[in-house]
Order: C-alpha cells, then structure tokens, then sequence
C-alpha cells in the first residue's frame, strides 16, 4: 500500500493559509468503496482510508514513512501564480474591459 505525502491546498472559502502549511500522510485507496444495497450508503473494508497523519515539514513526513516501512511518494505543492494588479487600472483610459458599473 502506497502512501502519499502532500500539503493541502487552502480550503476556497479561506482568504487566509490557515491549515494550509503542514504536510499530511494519507494511504491511497487499496479496496474500492461500495454501496450499501439496503441503505444506500458507501462504505469500504479498507480501514487505512480513515487514516491522516498531519506533520510539520515535509522531512519529518518522509522520515516517519522510512522509519515504519510504508512506501511513498511525495506531491510537491504548486504555488499560486500572482498577478500584479492595481486598484488604479480600473479606471485608466484605454481600458480593454469593459466598464461593468
């Protein structure tokens, strides 16, 4: 079974990073979930899916996979790109957008 290590991207509601630095362990999924015929509801025998381990860097993420013989691999986090913007542009002549007031 195949862990794998990544930092979570920040939730969409959130302005800020809360949550959002830490790195996490989640086991990837071994058995596929099912549904349940008489209630409907999806359930797994897989008892590693319910496990999340939260670490402070990504090092010591790694380490603790080495030192318990779980296999991983490790999600680089894609930064935001940034746009330089200006409260100013929205009124400069020669705009291309158009005027949405």
């Amino acid at each position: 079974m195949v862990a794998r290590i990544y930092q979570p991207a920040r939730n969409a509601m959130q302005s800020g990073k809360a949550n959002s630095r830490a790195w996490v362990l989640e086991y990837d999924a071994e058995v596929p979930r099912q549904a349940d015929p008489l209630m409907g509801w999806t359930s797994s025998g897989d008892m590693k899916q319910q496990l999340r381990l939260t670490f402070d860097t990504r090092e010591q993420a790694v380490a603790y996979a080495e030192r318990n013989g779980i296999a991983y691999k490790v999600a680089e986090a894609r930064r935001p790109k940034r746009r330089a913007k200006s409260y100013a542009d929205n009124f400069r002549w020669g705009r291309q957008d158009n005027w949405t007031h």
